[in-house]
């Protein structure tokens, strides 16, 4: 996989290079699973941001694009054989492994992108528009967007229990508890805290540092765990087609649906 690197500057722009990266990945590789429930939110992000039903569209657009593009230099970095982050790490070393289901390629990545990348684009977006994440309407929007990442993972948890409801009970009962050991929401909150403390000590690079690689070690060792073979005859992977135009109700309604019957956490990052 190489390409040159390219830096998004909106979120139209992302959406579009996202579609590019499902479309020239193998559907059964991690980092396509991993894109494939990105590009659902991200979409949806887009769609908010034009129906104005977010406090600060500019605020919400950058960010997405700064977060966003750690993704893409990740890619970029696999690319050109370059090394990634510890953070990424457990995908992408994991990413040709079909002993791993694709809901844990999905969950492994969104670890890295919210527990690690998001605290970084919460810091940076603040800097760059002159605001804190303590002044509204950050908290705020930072929790819309967070909603509809819960929201893609209850639709990736419904299509796992959907494949995996002809397994025997026993033989899934393990891979049923690491699925359910992640929580986008707690991550959520988890990529919060570590943003609030990243952004007291981002004038005290000891501090910041040390506090970073915490945050990058707790992330890749949750990584680890996400992306753990289990002896369960993984299905062959389908592709998954974005529409242009995520619909209105149809996605949201049924993942709310879905979100009330998942498996809820039995461990946090």
């Amino acid at each position: 996989m190489t390409h040159a690197p390219t830096r998004a500057q909106s979120v139209d722009e992302v959406v579009e290079r996202m579609r590019e990266i499902g479309a020239r990945l193998d559907p059964g590789d991690g980092i396509a699973c991993f894109n494939r429930m990105h590009l659902r939110v991200a979409a949806l992000v887009e769609r908010r941001i034009a129906a104005g039903e977010v406090r600060d569209p500019a605020f919400v657009e950058r960010l997405g694009v700064l977060l966003a593009n750690q993704y893409f230099d990740v890619l970029d970095a696999v690319g050109a054989g370059r090394a990634v982050g510890d953070a990424w790490q457990p995908l992408v070393d994991a990413r040709d492994d079909r002993r791993v289901w694709p809901v844990q390629f999905a969950f492994a990545g969104t670890n890295a992108h919210l527990c690690h990348d998001l605290p970084l684009a919460v810091v940076e977006t603040c800097i760059e528009r002159r605001t804190t994440p303590d002044t509204p309407p950050v908290h705020e929007d930072y929790v819309l967007v967070g909603e509809l990442l819960v929201r893609a993972e209850a639709e990736e948890r419904a299509g796992f229990e959907q494949r995996i409801a002809g397994a025997a009970a026993g033989a899934a009962e393990p891979l049923r508890h690491l699925v359910g050991a992640f929580s986008t929401a707690r991550a959520r909150e988890a990529a919060w805290a570590a943003t609030l403390s990243l952004w007291q000590q981002r004038n005290i690079r000891p501090l910041f540092d040390a506090t970073l690689a915490a945050v990058t070690a707790g992330t890749a060792l949750a990584g680890r765990m996400l992306v753990t073979p289990i002896p369960v005859a993984a299905p062959e992977p389908v592709p998954e087609s974005v529409p242009e135009s995520v619909p209105e109700s149809a996605p949201e309604s049924a993942a709310d649906s879905a979100a009330e019957s998942a498996p809820g956490p039995v461990g946090e990052e």
